[in-house]
């Protein structure tokens, strides 16, 4: 008996937000299990960062690509970028099956959808790693300089948060000024330590936290920050809280433990669940800056490889999250939505309109 393709959740999902394609990459000789999401590409090729992660099983590895390229597709949309979303996941530890050849049988796959996908980084993968891809498929972003690509996009991802952070401030006080304000960040990796040497550079009180705490106090001590533990982050009376690690971290029990007056930071999927935290937020008072838009510098950076733009232009479009932002709150405030929802009406409006000259 044939099974309908509409009783499948996989089917479902991609319905549901609008996917165009799902890839299963699966090849024995080199042990690859990996997954290609493409969500749209209304505006381009879609882009997406390539994962490497031991997902506990598929379903999960699934959804994870599912969601993070539709989220990759309102990010290019409502930052201006002419590209669309897509992910990947490769199934695996980063650490101890990572491989030259099974990289560059990801990389064969990637380049048979014939530049309808580009591979960009993400956790668990590296410059290096993108060489390794490169190898197989010009269908590649975030190289390392030494091969003409735009190299670490961290301090970017940074940039665009900093000025996510001054975006909001200026909404919520009248003025963007760092001097004084107590901001929180929850996460030392590379983007969050780029992001608290720029804060403290403008006289912020800062708070650190990380999960390796080795890490946590030698960034807190590099930058005279203040050591605090992930449970105390909700917590603190701040100004601005800035989750710069996993997503999901502002949900319904953390926001109601919140004493924080913004939310801004680099996390990717910071709500648990987009409409009920969001509207919980509203209610609390509490300003939420849209992590897609805010963290969209290292997207800008890897753009800018493709486009063949110089630093000078990286710098300008990143700078321009700031005036996004702007508007994103603004029009949540005049139209008494949720600053996702915002967020989400400008990338579709957007993208509906590109849609009529593609056609």
């Amino acid at each position: 008996m044939a099974v309908s393709a509409n009783d499948h959740s996989s089917f479902k999902l991609m319905g549901q937000f609008g996917h165009q394609q799902l890839v299963f990459c699966n090849d024995s000789a080199t042990g690859l299990q990996a997954i290609i999401a493409v969500h749209d590409t209304t505006l381009g090729p879609a882009i997406g960062g390539v994962r490497m992660l031991p997902y506990t099983n598929v379903d999960e590895a699934i959804d994870d690509v599912l969601r993070l390229s539709r989220g990759m597709t309102y990010k290019t949309a409502v930052t201006g970028i002419n590209l669309g979303g897509g992910n990947a996941a490769i199934i695996g530890d980063h650490r101890t099956q990572k491989s030259e050849v099974l990289l560059r049988r990801f990389g064969q796959f990637v380049d048979r959808l014939n530049g309808t996908f580009i591979a960009s980084l993400d956790i668990g993968t590296s410059p290096r790693d993108m060489e390794y891809i490169h190898m197989e498929t010009s269908h590649v972003a975030g190289l390392p300089k030494s091969l003409g690509g735009s190299g670490d996009s961290s301090p970017f991802t940074a940039k665009g948060v900093y000025y996510g952070i001054k975006a909001a401030l200026k909404e919520l006080y009248g003025n963007d000024s760092l001097a004084g304000r107590t901001i929180s960040v929850q996460g030392a990796g590379n983007v969050g330590e780029h992001l608290i040497a720029m804060l403290r550079e403008e006289n912020a009180k800062v708070y650190v936290s990380d999960i390796v705490e080795d890490r946590m106090i030698e960034v807190a001590n590099k930058y005279k920050a203040v050591a605090v533990s992930n449970n105390d982050m909700y917590t603190l009376d701040v100004d601005v809280y800035a989750p710069c690690a996993l997503g999901g971290t502002v949900n319904k029990d953390t926001i109601s433990k919140m004493r924080c007056r913004i939310i801004a930071g680099s996390a990717n999927n910071q709500l648990r669940n987009e409409e009920e935290d969001g509207h919980m937020l509203m209610e609390k008072g509490i300003l939420y800056a849209p992590d897609y838009l805010i963290n969209a510098g290292g997207l800008i950076s890897c753009y800018s490889e493709i486009a063949g733009y110089g630093i000078s232009r990286t710098a300008e479009l990143t700078e321009n999250i700031y005036d996004v932002t702007r508007s994103v709150l603004r029009k949540a405030i005049d139209e008494r939505i949720a600053p996702y929802q915002a967020a989400n009406r400008i990338a579709e409006s957007r993208i509906a309109a590109m849609g009529k000259i593609k056609k």
